[in-house]
């Protein structure tokens, strides 16, 4: 009785986040298939969202995890990722990246700087998640109308949402990498107490910088490691029709920033020019790192402290089904550290607030409707501060229903914001974006499906892109934002054909994104490395498909052959956008016999010959991935597995186009990581 009355009494606050199970592949098993994916508020399958749903979880999860999210979901079908040494990288979905893209914690905005720029990480743990779930299509206008490339929701444990059977459960890993020498110690525990559930959770990363090829002309990619220690306590109520509980998240991390360079300290802007008189190239070597290598190389240091409160309960109301609340609270700071001196400070503070309703089938119709509102305060201090000290509130409503007629399924989704950006230097804009999504979902038989969304999203300019003004030296940018800049709204059509059923499954999806007012950081001028570059508005379009096409030759081994492309250009034959990824081709096959596992993996990415103004083209490269397995059963509820995961196998010199600093970072040459887990 106690939580319906906490529930009821916090429907006036805005709030929410989804919680269930999720599927393993985008192109897995039937029985995979047939997990409800939690981002989903309407409790659908794989198979029965609008567009492909990419999900990670389980031993492949495990296997292939890494320090950031982008290098974890780096190779998924249509995801690419922007990465920035060994401490920073984000998810570049169908060629868009934050703010695109938006990432969640369990369905909570994720409160940090990574949407500031690229050598700002994302402030998850892979090593900690349970699983990940990219979601596009009309679902992600429950989360922000300007997701257009998707939602990528994060599932932990830290708030138990059940008590653990038997009283106790619990994991604990240690891994170890040869590329970076990378040792890592994860642990968590969950025990139970009559209706209360409690957990702890943490993880000591430590990672040197990571070795290349010699063609690069170093062993080593100078600034590139990352040392990161995170920990969380929480607990939850939990009774027979839902919980509640919170959860206390501390992060520190401190990793390198590879390709900083001062010899551009003293350009500047005139009008669309850039004069960089006065910098010499006899400046002294600035090779150095943090016992790690070359000591100079600057750093970030990092810290991150985060409240999360979740509550579920089902049946609150006549007519209602479930109801969802979550909130957040975040107190972020980052130091960019240049010898023993701080040069800038970058600080966020900001609370997330949702709640969701799901009400029972009325006339057909299922759905789910709610409110948001973030507040988020941000501030930058020291020589590079290039942002105003900004405050952003965004208040959302947003509504999605289905229908089922025959043997077609009907979605809508609408999201309408109310969002405003206010400096300390007087000024405030506010926009008011509107969203609404539409699809169908045609079962052809009992294997094959096609759907069609239909898309008309908006999105307002974020602070940077209305306010920046100044050298950006991780970027190698000085940047000019654009106060006047208005909505940018797209209109997407997307279709998505699966055979769902029998030896050979499949999901194939198309896209066509047209932007009116595409809001992107153009490149105005070059003198070396050095970039000027100006957030302004143009029209563009996106055209692309990916996917993945499996065989299960038997029960235990199976082998797939996925890809995808994207093709972003302005409209007006005005050129091509910057940092598009290259199209990818490649295979997998994997199988299982008795306590061994294994998969091998090889991929080819493309030249991107179709570069922006002032790019430069960037070669392709193969890549060759493997697992071993092997999991030892130690009783009835305990098992321990000892696995190692080779990753470019070839040791080929591969160069990343989404990169800002490709050219200064790029990816790892071969690498092994060892690992042992044991679970009871």
């Amino acid at each position: 009785m106690k939580i319906r009355v906490f529930l009821l009494s916090a429907a006036s606050i805005p709030a929410l986040a989804p919680h269930a199970a999720l599927a393993s592949t985008q192109a897995g098993s039937s029985a995979d298939r047939d997990i409800v994916v939690t981002a989903s508020p309407l409790e659908q399958t794989v198979d029965e969202t609008a567009t492909p749903v990419i999900t990670l979880t389980g031993d492949d999860l495990v296997h292939r995890r890494q320090a950031t999210l982008g290098d974890t979901l780096a190779g998924q079908p249509g995801i690419n990722f922007d990465n920035f040494g060994g401490g920073a990288s984000r998810p570049v979905i169908r060629g868009q990246t934050t703010p695109r893209v938006q990432a969640l914690s369990d369905g909570s905005n994720i409160q940090d700087a990574s949407a500031i720029s690229p050598d700002h990480a994302v402030t998850t743990e892979p090593l900690l998640l349970r699983g990940i779930e990219v979601v596009r299509g009309p679902a992600t206008l429950l989360y922000g109308g300007g997701a257009i490339g998707g939602a990528i929701n994060l599932l932990d444990d830290k708030v138990p949402t059940a008590i653990p059977e038997g009283g106790i459960t619990g994991v604990a890993e240690g891994r170890f990498g040869t590329a970076d020498d990378e040792r890592s110690l994860i642990g968590g525990l969950t025990a139970g107490v009559g209706p209360f559930a409690f957990r702890v959770e943490g993880v000591h990363r430590s990672s040197n910088d990571y070795r290349v090829p010699g063609r690069f002309g170093e062993r080593h990619v100078d600034g590139s490691y990352n040392d990161t220690s995170t920990f969380s306590v929480g607990g939850s109520w939990v009774g027979a029709d839902g919980y509640i509980g919170l959860a206390y998240t501390r992060q520190r991390s401190e990793y390198g920033l590879p390709g900083h360079s001062h010899e551009y300290e003293s350009c500047h802007p005139h009008g669309i020019s850039l004069h960089c008189g006065g910098h010499g190239h006899d400046d002294d070597d600035h090779d150095h790192d943090h016992d790690h290598g070359h000591e100079e190389v600057p750093f970030v240091k990092l810290r991150s402290e985060r409240f999360d409160i979740r509550s579920e309960y089902r049946d609150p109301l006549p007519g209602f089904e479930k109801a969802r609340f979550r909130m957040s609270f975040t107190d972020y700071k980052h130091d960019e550290i240049e010898g023993d001196e701080v040069s800038t400070t970058f600080k966020n503070k900001a609370h997330d607030l949702r709640f969701e309703l799901t009400h029972k089938p009325l006339a057909g119709l299922h759905g789910v409707f709610g409110v948001q509102h973030s507040n988020s305060k941000f501030s930058a201090f020291g020589e590079e501060a290039f942002l105003p000290e900004n405050r952003t509130r965004n208040t959302a409503l947003f509504l999605m229903e289905t229908l089922q007629t025959g043997p077609v399924r009907f979605e809508l989704s609408a999201r309408h914001e109310w969002q405003t950006v206010e400096t300390t230097l007087n000024r405030k804009v506010s926009h008011r974006p509107f969203s609404i999504s539409g699809a169908a979902i045609w079962d052809i038989g009992s294997d094959y499906s096609l759907a069609l969304s239909l898309t008309r999203s908006q999105r307002a300019p974020n602070a940077q892109e209305l306010y920046a003004n100044g050298v950006h030296m991780a970027t190698n940018t000085y940047e000019l934002g654009t106060a006047t800049l208005g909505k940018e709204t797209a209109k997407s059509i997307d279709l998505t054909f699966r055979k769902k059923a029998g030896a050979t499954t499949f999901t194939i999806g198309a896209y066509h994104q047209d932007f009116d007012n595409y809001i992107f950081a153009n490149t105005l001028d070059r003198f070396e490395d050095f970039r000027l570059i100006r957030y302004t508005a143009a029209d563009a379009k996106f055209t692309g498909i990916d996917g993945e096409i499996r065989h299960q030759f038997t029960p235990d081994f199976g082998i797939s052959a996925f890809g995808d492309y994207v093709r972003a250009k302005l409209k007006g034959g005005l050129g091509n956008l910057p940092r598009i990824p290259a199209g990818r081709l490649g295979a997998r096959a994997d199988g299982k016999w008795g306590p061994l596992s294994a998969d091998l993996e090889y991929y080819h990415v493309f030249e991107q010959g179709k570069v922006a103004s002032f790019e430069t083209r960037t070669p392709g490269y193969d890549m060759l991935n493997a697992t071993l397995a092997y999991k030892l059963e130690l009783g009835p509820k305990a098992h321990a597995e000892l696995f190692v995961r080779a990753s470019n196998l070839t040791n080929e010199l591969a160069y990343n186009h989404a990169s800002f600093i490709k050219e200064a970072s790029p990816l790892r040459g071969r690498n092994f990581v060892f690992g042992l887990r044991t679970g009871f």
